[in-house]
């Protein structure tokens, strides 16, 4: 195996619980942490890692883009979605050619927008994605994480296409076996199950949110909110299927994911309970539930369907319910978008994009 030079921005619990992993199979790992401050603690300590992996390991900060991206081989953006074009268009200017960016996790095809605009830079770089994060994670503090979950199976894809293998071993290198490929970075935005599973839990929840009860998810992903889940989850899958794509179920994410062996979700969710406990529900009225899966999820897999000239309408009421809840206008808030261009885009042309070849 290849020593890499790895760069990652973001200090949060799957930024730190991926440092830990990568340097504890041997890579050099340094963080950066775009709103400051994040990764001072590991200036001067190691970085604890429990849970799955075990380990205290050694990691680099970054106080600029432009110092995390010097040198490294790979760069894995692991911040929220709605954080992923502002890293971006700071990590541009920086890039070198051959350079590979893996987004952790992607949503609203951020992937593309970072390949592209590094292209009208002349800055050709390959782009991977996941659908979700190969580890589950939370951060104790600026220098401890807990890694609660290495996922046995996960999809990559890559843009270019003909990145494709070097994306793959790369990411091998970095987390071990386990990846498959997607057929592109469009399958791996509409793999993203989040957004379908946290609108409903936020919503039908959100007086316990409200009042910051302690409430374990999984118990209260009822049967009626589990139908809705998995209206929501029919609608994305129409969506891929009109941009002739297949993407797995909800049920079969949980399977992947978690091992489950239920084939009902609302099973699937008593199962989860019964063997995790948890995790607990937010009690943030700023969730990211609503506050990045609305916008950055449901919103998007509603302009694709926009696109694609099909309906929608769970997703749409559930975009809408939680825009109202909260006060704010989610279809306003994705900045990718329009950014894409994807309001006056057509099926056939973003097919042609996300297979881009080079």
């Amino acid at each position: 195996m290849q020593r890499m030079n790895v760069g990652i921005v973001g200090t949060g619990g799957i930024a730190l619980a991926s440092a830990a992993w990568m340097a504890h199979r041997g890579h050099a790992v340094s963080l950066w942490s775009p709103r400051g401050g994040g990764a001072d603690a590991l200036r001067s300590k190691p970085l604890a890692a429990s849970g799955v992996l075990d380990a205290s390991v050694r990691v680099g900060v970054a106080d600029t883009a432009g110092e995390l991206a010097h040198g490294a081989d790979v760069l894995l953006i692991a911040v929220p979605v709605n954080w992923h074009r502002s890293v971006m268009d700071a990590l541009i200017p920086h890039l070198q050619p051959g350079q590979l960016v893996i987004v952790s996790s992607m949503s609203s095809l951020s992937a593309l927008y970072l390949y592209e605009a590094a292209l009208e830079r002349g800055i050709p770089i390959s782009v991977a994605s996941f659908g979700t994060t190969v580890l589950t994670a939370r951060r104790h503090d600026g220098a401890a994480v807990k890694i609660m979950t290495r996922r046995t199976s996960l999809g990559v894809s890559c843009l270019p296409r003909s990145g494709q293998a070097a994306a793959l071993a790369a990411c091998e290198s970095l987390f071990g076996d386990g990846f498959t490929v997607d057929e592109n970075a469009l399958a791996t935005a509409l793999t993203n199950i989040n957004p379908v599973a946290h609108g409903p839990l936020a919503l039908f929840n959100w007086t316990r949110i409200e009042r910051g009860e302690n409430w374990p998810q999984y118990h209260f992903m009822t049967p009626r909110v589990a139908a809705v889940i998995k209206q929501l989850d029919v609608e994305r899958r129409a969506v891929a299927n009109a941009f002739g794509l297949q993407v797995r179920t909800i049920e079969r994410h949980f399977a992947q994911s978690f091992n489950t062996e239920s084939e009902q979700l609302s099973d699937i969710a008593s199962e989860l309970h019964r063997k995790r406990g948890g995790p607990p529900g937010p009690t943030d009225t700023q969730t990211r539930f609503l506050s990045e899966d609305m916008p950055y999820g449901l919103v998007f897999t509603l302009a694709l369907s926009h696109v694609a000239q099909i309906p929608a309408p769970a997703t749409e009421a559930t975009a809408t319910m939680a825009g109202l809840i909260v006060g704010e206008d989610f279809t306003a808030a994705n900045d990718l978008i329009f950014a894409l261009r994807l309001p006056a885009e057509s099926v056939s042309g973003l097919l042609a994009r996300v297979n881009a070849s080079r």
